[in-house]
Protein backbone atom coordinates (compact mmCIF):
# COMPACT_ATOMS: atom_id res chain seq x y z
CA UNK A 1 0.00 0.00 0.00
CA UNK A 2 1.91 3.64 -1.18
CA UNK A 3 0.69 6.56 0.17
CA UNK A 4 0.85 9.40 -1.98
CA UNK A 5 -0.47 12.84 -2.50
CA UNK A 6 -3.17 13.05 -5.08
CA UNK A 7 -2.94 16.70 -6.70
CA UNK A 8 -7.16 16.81 -6.81
CA UNK A 9 -9.70 16.10 -4.30
CA UNK A 10 -10.22 11.95 -4.19
CA UNK A 11 -13.05 10.53 -4.98
CA UNK A 12 -12.06 7.09 -4.29
CA UNK A 13 -10.70 6.38 -0.79
CA UNK A 14 -7.60 5.38 -0.55
CA UNK A 15 -7.51 2.23 1.70
CA UNK A 16 -5.04 2.57 4.46
CA UNK A 17 -3.47 -0.73 6.34
CA UNK A 18 -2.97 -0.04 9.73
CA UNK A 19 0.67 -0.91 10.65
CA UNK A 20 1.36 -3.85 12.67
CA UNK A 21 4.91 -3.16 12.49
CA UNK A 22 7.50 -3.20 15.70
CA UNK A 23 9.68 -0.90 17.30
CA UNK A 24 12.21 -3.70 16.73
CA UNK A 25 11.49 -3.79 12.35
CA UNK A 26 12.00 -0.53 12.21
CA UNK A 27 15.28 0.55 14.38
CA UNK A 28 17.05 -3.36 13.30
CA UNK A 29 17.27 -1.29 9.40
CA UNK A 30 19.30 1.71 10.69
CA UNK A 31 23.04 0.90 10.45
CA UNK A 32 24.49 0.60 14.10
CA UNK A 33 26.82 4.21 13.37
CA UNK A 34 23.67 6.32 12.56
CA UNK A 35 23.01 6.55 16.22
CA UNK A 36 26.57 7.88 17.37
CA UNK A 37 26.38 11.57 18.32
CA UNK A 38 29.59 13.48 18.58
CA UNK A 39 29.79 16.82 20.55
CA UNK A 40 32.66 17.96 18.50
CA UNK A 41 30.77 17.58 14.85
CA UNK A 42 27.08 18.69 16.10
CA UNK A 43 29.28 21.99 17.23
CA UNK A 44 30.94 22.77 14.13
CA UNK A 45 26.95 23.12 12.64
CA UNK A 46 26.60 25.48 15.22
CA UNK A 47 30.24 27.46 13.86
CA UNK A 48 29.04 26.73 10.17
CA UNK A 49 25.35 28.37 10.61
CA UNK A 50 26.66 31.00 12.30
CA UNK A 51 29.43 31.62 9.43
CA UNK A 52 26.24 31.89 6.96
CA UNK A 53 24.44 34.21 8.94
CA UNK A 54 27.39 36.14 9.20
CA UNK A 55 27.85 36.32 5.44
CA UNK A 56 24.60 37.26 4.67
CA UNK A 57 24.48 40.04 7.11
CA UNK A 58 28.08 41.52 5.71
CA UNK A 59 27.24 41.32 2.03
CA UNK A 60 23.61 42.78 2.46
CA UNK A 61 25.37 45.66 5.05
CA UNK A 62 28.16 46.06 2.10
CA UNK A 63 25.51 45.74 -0.68
CA UNK A 64 23.60 48.87 1.59
CA UNK A 65 25.96 51.03 1.35
CA UNK A 66 26.38 51.01 -2.42
CA UNK A 67 21.95 52.10 -2.98
CA UNK A 68 22.93 55.79 -2.82
CA UNK A 69 23.11 58.23 -5.72
CA UNK A 70 27.01 58.81 -5.17
CA UNK A 71 27.09 55.32 -6.59
CA UNK A 72 24.37 53.83 -8.55
CA UNK A 73 21.65 56.17 -10.54
CA UNK A 74 18.37 55.64 -10.14
CA UNK A 75 15.68 57.49 -12.48
CA UNK A 76 13.52 58.10 -9.07
CA UNK A 77 14.31 58.71 -5.67
CA UNK A 78 12.05 56.84 -3.89
CA UNK A 79 13.78 53.81 -6.10
CA UNK A 80 16.53 54.00 -3.28
CA UNK A 81 14.40 53.29 -0.58
CA UNK A 82 12.50 50.34 -2.33
CA UNK A 83 15.84 48.86 -3.68
CA UNK A 84 16.87 49.21 0.08
CA UNK A 85 13.61 46.94 1.28
CA UNK A 86 13.42 44.41 -1.20
CA UNK A 87 17.68 43.89 -0.16
CA UNK A 88 16.79 43.93 3.93
CA UNK A 89 13.66 41.66 2.45
CA UNK A 90 16.08 38.86 0.90
CA UNK A 91 18.16 39.52 3.71
CA UNK A 92 15.26 37.96 6.22
CA UNK A 93 14.25 35.73 4.28
CA UNK A 94 18.04 34.03 3.90
CA UNK A 95 19.18 34.26 7.45
CA UNK A 96 15.77 33.23 9.09
CA UNK A 97 16.30 30.39 7.45
CA UNK A 98 19.48 29.63 8.21
CA UNK A 99 18.58 30.65 11.61
CA UNK A 100 16.05 28.01 11.22
CA UNK A 101 18.70 25.19 11.23
CA UNK A 102 19.87 26.51 14.32
CA UNK A 103 16.76 25.90 15.73
CA UNK A 104 16.98 22.74 15.29
CA UNK A 105 20.40 22.29 16.28
CA UNK A 106 18.72 23.02 19.60
CA UNK A 107 15.86 21.03 18.98
CA UNK A 108 18.19 18.10 18.79
CA UNK A 109 19.88 18.98 21.69
CA UNK A 110 16.16 18.71 23.58
CA UNK A 111 16.43 14.95 21.96
CA UNK A 112 20.00 14.63 23.68
CA UNK A 113 20.74 13.91 20.65
CA UNK A 114 23.90 16.46 20.25
CA UNK A 115 26.17 14.48 21.99
CA UNK A 116 26.65 11.59 24.56
CA UNK A 117 26.45 13.97 27.41
CA UNK A 118 22.91 15.57 29.04
CA UNK A 119 24.77 18.10 30.83
CA UNK A 120 26.11 19.13 27.59
CA UNK A 121 23.15 18.70 25.82
CA UNK A 122 20.45 20.89 27.74
CA UNK A 123 23.08 24.28 28.07
CA UNK A 124 23.55 24.73 24.29
CA UNK A 125 20.00 23.89 24.08
CA UNK A 126 19.14 26.33 26.54
CA UNK A 127 21.76 29.25 25.54
CA UNK A 128 20.36 28.47 21.56
CA UNK A 129 16.56 28.16 21.97
CA UNK A 130 16.94 31.25 24.74
CA UNK A 131 18.39 33.26 21.63
CA UNK A 132 15.66 32.42 19.65
CA UNK A 133 12.47 33.12 22.01
CA UNK A 134 11.96 28.97 22.63
CA UNK A 135 11.40 28.52 26.40
CA UNK A 136 13.90 25.33 26.18
CA UNK A 137 12.83 23.08 28.71
CA UNK A 138 9.18 23.81 28.62
CA UNK A 139 9.09 22.70 25.63
CA UNK A 140 11.40 19.87 25.33
CA UNK A 141 8.79 18.21 27.86
CA UNK A 142 6.41 18.61 25.95
CA UNK A 143 7.66 17.89 22.61
CA UNK A 144 8.73 14.47 24.35
CA UNK A 145 4.96 13.68 25.29
CA UNK A 146 4.39 14.40 21.22
CA UNK A 147 7.02 12.19 20.13
CA UNK A 148 5.71 9.43 22.77
CA UNK A 149 2.35 9.92 21.38
CA UNK A 150 2.59 10.67 17.99
CA UNK A 151 -0.97 10.82 16.25
CA UNK A 152 -2.63 10.03 19.35
CA UNK A 153 -5.75 11.80 19.84
CA UNK A 154 -6.62 12.74 23.23
CA UNK A 155 -2.86 12.60 24.19
CA UNK A 156 -1.08 13.92 21.34
CA UNK A 157 0.37 17.56 22.18
CA UNK A 158 0.14 19.57 18.65
CA UNK A 159 -1.63 19.44 15.50
CA UNK A 160 -4.32 17.80 16.92
CA UNK A 161 -7.51 17.18 14.78
CA UNK A 162 -10.71 18.99 15.94
CA UNK A 163 -13.36 16.43 16.47
CA UNK A 164 -16.94 17.16 14.72
CA UNK A 165 -18.61 17.99 18.05
CA UNK A 166 -16.17 20.33 19.08
CA UNK A 167 -16.52 22.51 16.35
CA UNK A 168 -19.45 22.23 16.78
CA UNK A 169 -21.10 20.64 13.06
CA UNK A 170 -24.20 19.04 12.30
CA UNK A 171 -24.00 15.38 13.70
CA UNK A 172 -22.90 12.73 11.40
CA UNK A 173 -26.51 11.04 9.52
CA UNK A 174 -25.41 8.42 7.94
CA UNK A 175 -29.04 8.05 6.28
CA UNK A 176 -28.58 11.21 5.19
CA UNK A 177 -24.59 10.93 4.44
CA UNK A 178 -25.43 7.98 3.05
CA UNK A 179 -27.48 8.88 -0.01
CA UNK A 180 -24.41 9.69 -2.22
CA UNK A 181 -24.96 11.72 -4.65
CA UNK A 182 -28.52 12.96 -4.14
CA UNK A 183 -30.18 16.10 -2.92
CA UNK A 184 -29.89 15.28 0.61
CA UNK A 185 -26.27 14.77 0.47
CA UNK A 186 -25.31 17.96 -1.21
CA UNK A 187 -27.60 19.58 1.34
CA UNK A 188 -25.19 17.84 4.05
CA UNK A 189 -22.10 19.30 2.14
CA UNK A 190 -23.56 22.62 2.02
CA UNK A 191 -24.33 22.42 5.69
CA UNK A 192 -21.09 21.63 6.55
CA UNK A 193 -19.49 24.55 4.24
CA UNK A 194 -21.60 26.78 5.45
CA UNK A 195 -20.78 26.15 9.52
CA UNK A 196 -16.76 25.85 8.46
CA UNK A 197 -16.77 28.87 6.73
CA UNK A 198 -14.89 27.15 3.89
CA UNK A 199 -13.51 29.37 0.54
CA UNK A 200 -10.03 29.33 -0.95
CA UNK A 201 -9.62 33.18 0.29
CA UNK A 202 -10.43 31.43 3.60
CA UNK A 203 -8.19 28.54 3.22
CA UNK A 204 -5.07 31.06 2.13
CA UNK A 205 -5.89 33.60 4.95
CA UNK A 206 -6.17 30.94 7.61
CA UNK A 207 -3.04 29.50 6.30
CA UNK A 208 -1.29 32.89 6.56
CA UNK A 209 -2.14 33.74 9.85
CA UNK A 210 -1.42 30.06 10.90
CA UNK A 211 2.36 30.68 9.67
CA UNK A 212 2.45 34.12 11.23
CA UNK A 213 1.37 33.46 14.11
CA UNK A 214 0.54 29.94 14.67
CA UNK A 215 4.09 29.13 17.08
CA UNK A 216 3.87 31.88 19.31
CA UNK A 217 0.32 31.24 19.90
CA UNK A 218 1.24 27.30 20.85
CA UNK A 219 3.30 28.45 23.43
CA UNK A 220 1.43 31.36 25.18
CA UNK A 221 -2.09 29.78 24.75
CA UNK A 222 -1.97 25.66 23.75
CA UNK A 223 -3.36 26.43 19.81
CA UNK A 224 -3.62 23.09 18.02
CA UNK A 225 -2.81 21.35 21.70
CA UNK A 226 -5.01 19.07 23.51
CA UNK A 227 -8.64 20.38 23.97
CA UNK A 228 -9.12 18.95 27.44
CA UNK A 229 -6.10 21.69 28.62
CA UNK A 230 -7.66 24.26 30.95
CA UNK A 231 -8.03 27.72 28.81
CA UNK A 232 -5.06 29.63 28.65
CA UNK A 233 -2.11 26.43 29.61
CA UNK A 234 0.94 27.78 28.27
CA UNK A 235 4.65 26.80 28.39
CA UNK A 236 5.95 29.71 31.08
CA UNK A 237 3.77 28.81 34.19
CA UNK A 238 5.57 25.66 36.01
CA UNK A 239 2.00 24.78 37.84
CA UNK A 240 0.26 24.53 34.61
CA UNK A 241 -1.03 20.87 33.72
CA UNK A 242 1.01 20.25 30.91
CA UNK A 243 3.96 20.05 33.32
CA UNK A 244 4.36 17.31 36.22
CA UNK A 245 5.33 18.93 39.87
CA UNK A 246 8.65 17.76 39.71
CA UNK A 247 9.51 20.25 36.33
CA UNK A 248 8.95 23.52 38.14
CA UNK A 249 12.42 24.06 38.17
CA UNK A 250 12.93 23.74 34.52
CA UNK A 251 10.25 25.43 33.46
CA UNK A 252 11.39 28.48 35.38
CA UNK A 253 15.05 27.93 34.13
CA UNK A 254 13.44 28.25 30.62
CA UNK A 255 11.52 31.76 31.60
CA UNK A 256 14.82 33.08 32.64
CA UNK A 257 16.26 32.31 29.31
CA UNK A 258 13.32 33.98 27.79
CA UNK A 259 13.64 37.16 29.90
CA UNK A 260 17.07 37.50 29.48
CA UNK A 261 16.54 37.37 25.90
CA UNK A 262 13.43 40.03 25.91
CA UNK A 263 16.03 42.20 27.86
CA UNK A 264 18.27 42.06 25.19
CA UNK A 265 15.90 42.74 22.75
CA UNK A 266 14.71 45.84 24.18
CA UNK A 267 18.40 46.93 25.56
CA UNK A 268 19.34 47.06 21.79
CA UNK A 269 16.09 48.40 20.76
CA UNK A 270 17.42 51.35 23.36
CA UNK A 271 21.11 51.74 22.86
CA UNK A 272 21.33 50.91 18.76
CA UNK A 273 17.33 51.88 17.62
CA UNK A 274 14.66 49.81 17.35
CA UNK A 275 14.51 49.77 13.30
CA UNK A 276 18.05 48.82 13.97
CA UNK A 277 17.13 45.27 16.11
CA UNK A 278 13.38 44.92 14.03
CA UNK A 279 15.81 44.61 10.79
CA UNK A 280 18.57 42.52 11.52
CA UNK A 281 16.80 40.49 14.28
CA UNK A 282 13.52 40.55 14.62
CA UNK A 283 12.43 40.32 10.86
CA UNK A 284 14.12 36.76 10.75
CA UNK A 285 13.13 35.44 13.77
CA UNK A 286 9.53 35.75 12.24
CA UNK A 287 11.23 33.84 9.17
CA UNK A 288 12.41 31.18 11.61
CA UNK A 289 9.10 30.66 13.50
CA UNK A 290 7.10 30.96 9.74
CA UNK A 291 9.43 27.73 8.78
CA UNK A 292 9.12 26.37 12.24
CA UNK A 293 5.33 25.94 11.87
CA UNK A 294 5.65 25.33 7.76
CA UNK A 295 8.15 22.29 8.04
CA UNK A 296 5.99 20.73 11.24
CA UNK A 297 2.37 21.33 10.27
CA UNK A 298 2.59 19.60 6.96
CA UNK A 299 4.70 16.94 8.62
CA UNK A 300 2.07 16.03 11.02
CA UNK A 301 -1.02 17.46 8.49
CA UNK A 302 -2.28 15.59 5.56
CA UNK A 303 -5.41 14.29 4.42
CA UNK A 304 -3.44 10.79 3.87
CA UNK A 305 -1.77 10.11 7.42
CA UNK A 306 -4.20 8.52 10.15
CA UNK A 307 -4.72 10.26 14.02
CA UNK A 308 -5.61 7.08 16.48
CA UNK A 309 -7.90 6.64 19.30
CA UNK A 310 -6.45 4.20 22.65
CA UNK A 311 -7.74 1.40 21.08
CA UNK A 312 -5.75 1.51 18.28
CA UNK A 313 -2.64 3.52 19.23
CA UNK A 314 0.84 1.81 19.41
CA UNK A 315 4.62 4.03 19.08
CA UNK A 316 4.58 2.48 15.68
CA UNK A 317 1.80 3.48 14.92
CA UNK A 318 2.13 7.03 15.82
CA UNK A 319 5.95 7.63 14.43
CA UNK A 320 4.78 6.23 10.80
CA UNK A 321 2.08 8.89 10.84
CA UNK A 322 4.28 11.16 10.25
CA UNK A 323 5.17 12.36 6.03
CA UNK A 324 8.73 13.29 5.23
CA UNK A 325 8.72 16.24 2.53
CA UNK A 326 11.06 18.20 0.28
CA UNK A 327 11.01 21.74 1.67
CA UNK A 328 11.29 24.57 -0.93
CA UNK A 329 11.51 21.24 -3.49
CA UNK A 330 8.59 22.25 -5.18
CA UNK A 331 10.79 25.00 -7.00
CA UNK A 332 13.07 22.75 -7.81
CA UNK A 333 16.38 20.34 -7.23
CA UNK A 334 18.30 23.15 -6.17
CA UNK A 335 15.86 25.03 -3.86
CA UNK A 336 15.00 21.57 -1.98
CA UNK A 337 19.00 21.27 -1.67
CA UNK A 338 19.38 24.59 -0.53
CA UNK A 339 16.14 23.90 2.02
CA UNK A 340 17.09 20.97 2.72
CA UNK A 341 20.66 21.29 3.54
CA UNK A 342 20.10 24.91 5.67
CA UNK A 343 17.84 23.38 7.92
CA UNK A 344 19.70 20.01 8.71
CA UNK A 345 16.83 17.77 6.95
CA UNK A 346 14.75 18.14 9.50
CA UNK A 347 11.33 18.02 6.95
CA UNK A 348 13.56 15.26 4.56
CA UNK A 349 14.04 13.15 7.33
CA UNK A 350 11.12 13.23 9.98
CA UNK A 351 9.65 10.20 9.84
CA UNK A 352 13.15 8.12 10.79
CA UNK A 353 13.36 11.06 13.56
CA UNK A 354 10.23 9.67 14.59
CA UNK A 355 11.33 6.30 15.03
CA UNK A 356 14.54 7.24 16.63
CA UNK A 357 14.92 10.80 17.86
CA UNK A 358 18.23 10.40 18.94
CA UNK A 359 19.66 9.99 15.62
CA UNK A 360 22.20 13.73 15.28
CA UNK A 361 20.89 15.08 11.40
CA UNK A 362 24.23 14.19 10.22
CA UNK A 363 23.36 10.61 10.43
CA UNK A 364 19.70 10.93 10.05
CA UNK A 365 19.86 11.58 6.08
CA UNK A 366 21.68 6.97 5.73
CA UNK A 367 19.30 5.86 8.52
CA UNK A 368 16.21 7.62 6.75
CA UNK A 369 17.11 5.68 3.92
CA UNK A 370 17.47 2.75 5.08
CA UNK A 371 14.08 3.02 6.88
CA UNK A 372 12.57 4.18 4.26
CA UNK A 373 13.37 0.76 2.11
CA UNK A 374 11.86 -1.08 4.97
CA UNK A 375 8.95 0.96 4.79
CA UNK A 376 8.36 0.37 1.31
CA UNK A 377 9.10 -3.08 1.49
CA UNK A 378 6.35 -3.25 3.87
CA UNK A 379 4.10 -1.29 1.22
CA UNK A 380 4.20 2.30 3.13
CA UNK A 381 5.99 5.25 1.05
CA UNK A 382 5.50 7.99 3.23
CA UNK A 383 7.30 10.52 0.82
CA UNK A 384 4.87 13.61 0.87
CA UNK A 385 4.58 16.20 -1.46
CA UNK A 386 7.21 18.99 -1.15
CA UNK A 387 6.80 21.15 1.69
CA UNK A 388 5.71 25.21 0.37
CA UNK A 389 3.08 27.77 0.50
CA UNK A 390 0.89 26.23 -1.71
CA UNK A 391 0.85 22.49 0.25
CA UNK A 392 0.18 24.34 3.20
CA UNK A 393 -2.57 26.10 1.84
CA UNK A 394 -4.14 22.77 -0.11
CA UNK A 395 -3.72 20.75 2.95
CA UNK A 396 -5.54 23.65 5.07
CA UNK A 397 -8.10 23.52 2.91
CA UNK A 398 -9.02 19.75 3.06
CA UNK A 399 -8.06 18.95 6.38
CA UNK A 400 -11.19 20.13 8.79
CA UNK A 401 -12.43 17.97 11.18
CA UNK A 402 -12.28 14.23 12.37
CA UNK A 403 -15.39 12.23 13.49
CA UNK A 404 -15.75 11.27 17.08
CA UNK A 405 -16.18 7.73 16.40
CA UNK A 406 -13.65 5.08 15.12
CA UNK A 407 -10.08 4.09 16.60
CA UNK A 408 -8.44 5.13 13.11
CA UNK A 409 -9.33 8.46 11.39
CA UNK A 410 -8.80 10.66 8.68
CA UNK A 411 -9.66 14.35 8.40
CA UNK A 412 -12.28 15.02 6.45
CA UNK A 413 -13.29 18.37 4.10
CA UNK A 414 -15.40 20.61 4.52
CA UNK A 415 -17.84 18.55 2.28
CA UNK A 416 -17.29 15.22 4.47
CA UNK A 417 -14.88 13.77 2.62
CA UNK A 418 -12.42 11.60 3.92
CA UNK A 419 -9.30 10.81 1.50
CA UNK A 420 -8.82 7.32 2.87
CA UNK A 421 -10.09 4.92 5.76
CA UNK A 422 -8.01 2.70 7.62
CA UNK A 423 -8.32 -1.36 7.27
CA UNK A 424 -6.44 -3.59 9.91
CA UNK A 425 -4.10 -6.43 8.86
CA UNK A 426 -7.37 -8.88 9.92
CA UNK A 427 -9.64 -6.99 7.23
CA UNK A 428 -11.93 -5.21 10.11
CA UNK A 429 -12.39 -1.53 9.08
CA UNK A 430 -12.24 1.45 11.54
CA UNK A 431 -15.75 2.24 11.33
CA UNK A 432 -15.32 6.48 11.49
CA UNK A 433 -18.54 6.63 9.48
CA UNK A 434 -20.19 6.52 6.06
CA UNK A 435 -18.60 9.02 3.61
CA UNK A 436 -20.11 11.21 1.38
CA UNK A 437 -17.83 11.50 -2.34
CA UNK A 438 -18.35 13.35 -5.48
Amino acid sequence: MTIKRRSVEPVEQVTFIVPDLTVKDLLSVIPAHCYKRSAFKSSLYIVWDSFLLYVIYTVTTLTDTYISPSHVSLPDPILYSITRFALWSVYGFSAGLVATGLWVIAHECGHQAFSEYKSINNTVGWILHSALGVPYHSWRITHGKHHALTAHLTSDQVFVPRTRSQLKLPKFNPSKEDAIGSTVAEEVQNELREALGDSPIGAAIGAAGYLLVGWPMYLIRNASGQKHYPWGSNHFNPTQPIFSPHQYNLVMISDVGILLWLAGLVAWSMTRGFGEMFRIYFVPYLWVNHWLVLITFLQHTDPLLPHYRQGAFTFPRGALSTFDRSLLGGLGKFAGWIGGSVTHGISETHVLHHVSSKIPHYNAWEASDALRKRLVEAGYDLQGAPGGWSEVVRVFSQCKFVEDTGDVVFYKNSRGIAAARGIFTDGSVSDSGVELSK
